[in-house]
């Protein structure tokens, strides 16, 4: 297909720069299988499911992967002074204990062999050498320990906010929280998953009261996430990898509900997309721990989900492809003209829609 049948016009206001507070106040569509429309809040999302149901949440973490700092001359780097130019790094993909493979801006200014100097609120300051230089992403190396690297990230890094977000504000204090969802544990992904950013401890206990099983599984989401697609068709686009786990209790419980008759539903796309990957052709959902880069797109015959929790997506991204697989191209262009007309809010920290997998894709 078309990468321009994906577009749809989406007023700049509606871009939400902070979640709704309490963060189950935000607004939900719920979009069923013939594709009607009913406008909701999160808080009413117990009224979906029944016991024995299965809600499949990502339980990764964010780490604070933005970084800003100095590239070195030969000059600065001997006298140890900061004489070079500034620049910011978005850490996407770990390569060793303290090598990362980073997206750079301006990335012009940054070449192979190159010191980059960073430096934390005490002063202190730390140095990383870039090892491979291709367009906008670089390799660096801190030559630290698989320890020290992560406090230093802690004491250097700030949350990635997406450049939606970032382009219009910066990070602070505030998003150290609001970027994390409720489920967060394993260090890793360097942006949320942020359907489970609408969860409250309240939310969840609600849920499991009606006997809803929470089922956490655990995809690292990388910066990918946020790259337009530069191809004009799906056919040619390559997904960026990203790890994932479902363990196998986790596979056992998921396929005990299915066989039971109970609904499952994905808490994001991330989770959707792990669990598709671990799935077989006849559903059975397999365990999983490795690297996956699946690209759902219309066409996608759906093996493990039954219905998905997600935040409303940019024009042209994947993740708009992903949910128009889901429940058909026309009926998310006709829901998110709903959303804009309804005022609703878009993107990492805006509003959801619960979709039901469509009874025929159109």
């Amino acid at each position: 297909m078309q990468v321009e049948a994906f577009d749809f016009d989406l007023p700049d206001e509606l871009i939400a720069l902070r979640p709704a507070s309490p963060r189950d106040a935000a607004k939900l569509l719920h979009v069923a299988p013939n594709g009607h429309l009913t406008d909701r809040i999160i808080r009413n999302l117990p009224s979906y499911f029944s016991k024995g149901d299965a809600l499949v949440v990502n339980d990764t973490r964010v780490i604070p992967a933005k970084l800003s700092g100095t590239r070195l001359s030969d000059a600065a780097i001997d006298a140890e002074q900061n004489l070079g130019a500034k620049i910011e790094l978005n850490l996407i993909e770990r390569q060793g204990a303290s090598a990362w493979k980073c997206l750079l801006k301006p990335a012009k200014k940054v070449k192979q062999g190159d010191v980059i100097r960073f430096e934390d609120t005490a002063g202190i300051t730390y140095q990383a050498t870039v090892l491979e230089k291709e367009q906008g992403e670089a390799l660096i190396d801190f030559n630290l320990s698989l320890n020290k690297m992560d406090e230093l990230l802690g004491l250097i890094g700030s949350m990635p906010l997406p450049p939606y977000i970032a382009g219009k504000r910066q990070p602070d204090d505030k998003d150290n929280q609001d970027y994390q969802t409720l489920f967060a544990e394993h260090d890793g992904a360097v942006a949320a998953p942020t359907a489970g950013l609408h969860f409250t401890p309240d939310l969840q206990a609600k849920l499991e009261v009606i006997g809803v099983e929470i089922c956490r599984v655990t995809l690292h989401v990388g910066a990918g996430t946020f790259l337009p697609v530069k191809v004009e068709n799906t056919a040619n686009h390559k997904m960026h990898a990203e790890w994932g786990e479902v363990k196998p209790e986790i596979a056992e419980r998921l396929n005990r509900s299915k066989q039971d008759g109970h609904k499952i539903c994905c808490v994001g796309t991330t989770s959707l997309r792990l669990l598709e990957s671990a799935a077989r052709d006849d559903g059975r959902i397999m365990p999983f721990a490795k690297a996956t880069d699946i690209f759902i797109k219309p066409g996608y015959r759906f093996r493990a989900a039954d219905m998905l929790l997600t935040n409303f997506h940019l024009p042209k991204s994947t993740l708009f492809m992903l949910v128009s697989a889901f429940s058909g191209l026309n009926t998310m262009k006709k829901a998110y003209n709903h959303a804009v007309q309804n005022n609703y809010r878009f993107y990492s920290y805006g509003d959801a829609c619960l979709l039901e997998l469509a009874d025929k894709v159109n």
